[in-house]
């Protein structure tokens, strides 16, 4: 395993435990602030932020992963341009 996969790894497991954490502490402010009032127009603000952290994890795994062969490819399509 490359040294960059390596960090992707680690980067990928560092957010996914900040995530639980964030999600955690999401429900519980929602929680304690829904009570005894009608919050209908408010709209789901906390899925977003689930998803939008969901999808910077996702890239990261992915370009940890496919990083080198990506480069590569980019490499010999200039080398090919070049010539």
């Amino acid at each position: 395993m490359t040294l960059m996969a390596r960090h992707g790894i680690a980067l990928v497991r560092a957010l996914g435990l900040g995530i639980g954490r964030a999600a955690a502490s999401i429900g519980q402010h929602r929680r304690g602030d829904t009570l005894g009032r009608d919050h209908g127009e408010r709209g789901d603000v906390p899925g977003w932020v689930m998803i939008t952290l969901m999808s910077a994890v996702l890239v990261a795994a992915l370009l940890a992963l496919a990083g080198p062969a990506l480069e590569a490819m980019f490499n010999q399509a200039m080398d090919t341009v070049g010539k």
